[in-house]
């Protein structure tokens, strides 16, 4: 068949789908050089304006998928995975994963760094002294096998149709295309090879889908797409109207996840979501008779111990601290200004602007303004007050871990601009708004 890229971006271009084997030429493309910036950006444009049926969708996602290395496994449990959508203080990700592997699961977790206002889960455990992510997938492969899971980041041979299609997305105003988003997300997934996938599709004034709505109709595309791709795939569309941990930053959300970990302390919303998306793994994955069953697998995990000790060995196989588990408040880094950010007014606190939060931990340090800026892991704010609990002159919204007062001062009206107290508490709303697929 003669294939040419003007041919394929005329198509989208028109309004019609390519067909699975143009989409297999234009990812080959994409990967080799064969198709040249200028046409990936005519592409990209045209599936932005003009978007792509499902079957171009998953067309699209199966190509990026199958332009690099597509893991296969031969383990005595199913391999199982979840993905994020992103918001501030999501952390499930480093319970998640050691939880699955302490109830039988393989998680080969391909994650990401940080992105605008939001965290990335790479990034989080790099703030553990020794710890780094990028590994080839040989390792990969031996410390999933070994440890039962393994956080890393994506190889150059997994899906690098979409790594070079991201980047000119990036520069062309055409990441936010729908049908881009979702063949980027899964195309990486896929190629872990899985046996099932849960997504959490976050909403709310921390995450990038602000209303259920909006959240509820990627979600549904997701879903779809992935489980057209051949990978059976559910979907929990969850609240993000204030941080899910109680510390945003790198080595403070480390500390609260292991306060989870080892009984020290307890976060019922970081719990609960965590026992919510392990339990649809394991039930979709054929690890649990149902969800249900799932969850009591997940939340033993997590109570006992087990997923604590699965957490420690993988850290040890990334190159950190063989003893992390005992000594993790001693292991992670401290900044040297620690201040708390008191209101000026007293009530009940009604809502957080989770966006402006977010700007404000990056603004310390703690994410990136630029590609090639340099994370200070030990900045952020922790102690952050949930919603409806009550403020006054003498009680803080949050504690600032910064660099320098200077900074610090910044955050501080930063943080209380974001924060809205009110004198009634707000109505609660759940943690999951809705489950798909």
């Amino acid at each position: 068949m003669s294939v040419d890229a003007r041919a394929i971006i005329a198509k989208v271009r028109s309004g019609e789908s390519p067909t699975p084997e143009e989409m297999g030429w234009f990812a080959e493309g994409l990967s080799d050089g064969a198709v040249t910036d200028a046409q990936a950006a005519a592409f990209a444009m045209a599936v932005l304006l003009n978007g792509l049926s499902e079957e171009g969708r998953v067309a699209l996602t199966r190509a990026m998928r199958d332009s690099g290395d597509v893991l296969a496994w031969d383990l005595p449990g199913p391999v199982l995975d979840k993905h994020s959508t992103g918001g501030v203080g999501d952390c499930i990700s480093l319970l998640l994963a050691p939880a699955l592997a302490a109830a039988g699961a393989y998680v080969p977790m391909i994650s990401g760094r940080g992105l605008g206002h939001t965290g990335g889960t790479l990034d989080k455990l790099e703030a553990i002294p020794g710890v780094n992510t990028q590994v080839e997938i040989a390792r990969l492969r031996r410390i999933v096998e070994n440890t039962g899971c393994a956080i890393v980041g994506a190889s150059a041979r997994i899906a690098p149709a979409d790594k070079r299609l991201y980047a000119i997305r990036d520069v062309t105003a055409t990441v936010e295309s729908v049908d881009l988003i979702t063949a980027s997300i899964l195309s990486k997934k896929l190629a872990a090879g899985l046996d099932a996938l849960v997504l959490d599709v976050k909403c709310g004034s921390g995450a990038f889908m602000k209303t259920p709505e909006e959240a509820i109709a990627l979600a549904d595309v997701l879903v779809r797409t992935a489980n057209g791709a051949g990978c059976p795939t559910r979907a929990l569309v969850t609240d993000m109207s204030q941080p899910c941990a109680t510390s945003l930053g790198n080595a403070l959300e480390v500390m609260e996840v292991m306060a989870v970990l080892t009984g020290e302390a307890g976060n019922p919303v970081l719990t609960d979501l965590t026992v919510a998306l392990g339990g649809e793994l394991l039930a979709l994955g054929g690890a649990a008779t149902d969800s249900a069953a799932g969850q009591t697998a997940i939340a033993d995990a997590l109570q006992s111990g087990a997923a604590a000790e699965r957490f420690g060995r993988m850290i040890s196989e990334l190159g950190g601290p063989g003893d992390f588990v005992e000594h993790w408040r001693d292991r992670l880094p401290a900044a040297p200004v620690v201040v708390d950010v008191m209101p000026q007014v007293r009530g009940r606190l009604a809502a957080v602007d989770g966006e402006r939060l977010g700007q404000a931990v990056v603004r310390l340090g703690g994410g990136r303004l630029r590609q090639d800026d340099r994370i200070d892991p030990a900045v952020g704010l922790s102690n952050m007050l949930r919603l409806g609990e009550a403020v006054d002159p003498h009680t803080p919204l949050c504690r600032i871990h910064a660099a320098s007062m200077a900074d610090a001062e910044q955050a501080a009206a930063a943080i209380r601009s974001a924060c809205t107290v009110q004198e009634a508490a707000p109505e609660p709303v759940p943690l999951v708004f809705r489950r798909l697929g």
